[in-house]
C-alpha cells in the first residue's frame, strides 16, 4: 500500500489527524496495563517509576485517544539500549533532532498504523516531571476547570487538527495558567 510517503520511510501514524473522543471508561484501565508493562520491561535499565499522565489519565475528560504516560531513568545514556529493547513491543523512537524537545526522549506505541501510546523518557530530577503530575492531579480535582480545558482542547483540534506540534503550543498558556496559579 503507497501511503505517499513511504519512499521518504515516514510512517502513517506520523501524519495522524488530531482527534478529541469522548471519554472512554477503559482509559484507566489501559494506563494501568501501559504502566505495569513498561515498568517490568524498564526496570533492567533503572526505571523506578512510571506514571499515566495527559487527558486519558483524567476521568471524564474528552481526549485523544492515546495514552500518555512518562517514566524516569537516571540518564540517557542506555536510550539506544531502551529504543530496542521497547521496539519488541511495538514502541517506535522518534529521535530528538525530530522530536525537538531536548528535555526528553519519545515514544510512540502504534498498532494498526494508529497510535496507542506515547511515552515521555525524562531523566530522574527534570523540572518537568513535577509539573505534569501537578496539572493532572489539579485537572482530576477540579472538574470546572477540566471542562475549561475540554473545550479548548476541542477547539484547538478543529484549529490544528493536522498539526500536532502547534496544538501541543496553543495548550501551553492554559497548563502555565493552572500551574502557577
Amino acid at each position: 500500500m503507497d501511503n505517499g510517503n513511504e519512499h521518504n520511510n515516514i510512517p502513517v501514524w506520523a501524519f495522524e489527524r488530531i482527534e478529541i473522543v469522548k471519554p472512554d471508561p477503559d482509559w484507566k484501565d489501559k494506563g494501568i496495563r501501559e504502566r505495569e508493562e513498561l515498568h517490568n520491561v524498564l526496570s533492567a535499565f533503572n526505571v523506578k517509576q512510571v506514571e499515566h499522565i495527559g487527558s486519558t489519565a483524567i476521568p471524564n475528560l474528552p481526549a485523544k485517544p492515546v495514552i500518555d504516560l512518562m517514566a524516569s531513568v537516571p540518564s540517557f545514556e542506555l536510550v539506544r539500549e531502551i529504543a530496542e529493547t521497547l521496539a519488541l513491543y511495538h514502541w517506535h523512537y522518534v529521535p530528538p533532532k525530530l522530536d525537538k524537545k531536548p528535555w526528553r526522549r519519545f515514544f510512540v506505541k502504534v498498532k494498526n498504523d494508529k497510535r496507542v501510546a506515547h511515552l515521555q523518557l525524562m531523566q530522574e530530577g527534570e523540572e518537568r516531571w513535577g509539573k505534569l503530575l501537578a496539572f493532572r492531579d489539579k485537572l482530576r480535582t477540579d472538574a470546572h476547570l477540566a471542562n475549561e480545558y475540554a473545550v479548548m482542547k476541542s477547539q484547538l483540534a478543529q484549529e490544528f487538527n493536522d498539526d500536532r506540534e502547534r496544538y501541543t503550543e496553543a495548550k501551553a498558556e492554559f497548563i502555565n495558567k493552572v500551574l502557577f496559579t
